[in-house]
């Protein structure tokens, strides 16, 4: 990654810059051409913590949105184009599930498809509102881990990125080791609800 480059290119696009990240946010949610984890730590990198934070999380929020809406006015047909079959059963829970708690824990999680997430939960009973809510404020650590990652090596401060870096490793690992478990014990969660009902 050429901060000069990619720099030289924003600045190119004069007032538009801010947006032209925002955007390559929002598309690597809905295309994923790259990963999120590149562009978020790119927006710290760019642009510092406060700034790249805010524009990695409108650009986030667009890009979850359109997924979400694009499930919404489409249905299911069209998301079994793009998602196999076997990761909508693995989630398929969520169609039947109101708890919107439940849905922002497994935002929470490092390691889950939040991006293929955001097109099966548009087949569900979540509202607008509440899947922004829930998707943006799900997203929000995982954002500012990167794009604090971003400032602190465009600042020089490799102390810093290196005490975030080791202590993200360990969130993750944590994450990926109990990630099975931790959904187990969602749709167990889920089932419990609806005997209750």
């Amino acid at each position: 990654m050429d901060r000069e480059r990619v720099s030289a290119f924003l600045d190119s696009l004069g007032p538009l810059s801010f947006f032209g990240f925002i955007l390559l946010q929002a598309v690597q949610v809905i295309a994923a051409p790259i990963p999120g984890e590149v562009t978020g730590f790119l927006g710290g990198f760019l642009y510092g913590t406060v700034l790249g934070l805010i524009l990695s999380t409108i650009g986030l929020t667009i890009g979850s949105f359109f997924n979400f809406w694009l499930s919404k006015t489409f249905g299911r047909p069209f998301v079994d184009r793009f998602i196999s079959k076997e990761t909508i059963e693995r989630y398929d829970y969520l169609l039947h599930h109101k708890g919107a708690f439940l849905v922002f824990l497994l935002f929470l999680i490092p390691g889950l498809p939040k991006d293929l997430l955001c097109y099966i939960l548009g087949l569900g009973h979540l509202s607008v509102k509440e899947f922004l809510v829930i998707s943006t404020v799900g997203r929000f650590a995982g954002t500012l881990l990167l794009t604090l990652g971003g400032s602190f090596i465009r600042h020089q401060q490799y102390y810093r990125f290196s005490m975030l870096l080791g202590v993200t490793i360990v969130i993750v690992f944590l994450a990926m080791a109990y990630k099975d478990k931790m959904e187990r014990l969602f749709r167990k969660l889920h089932i419990a609800s609806r005997r209750k009902r």
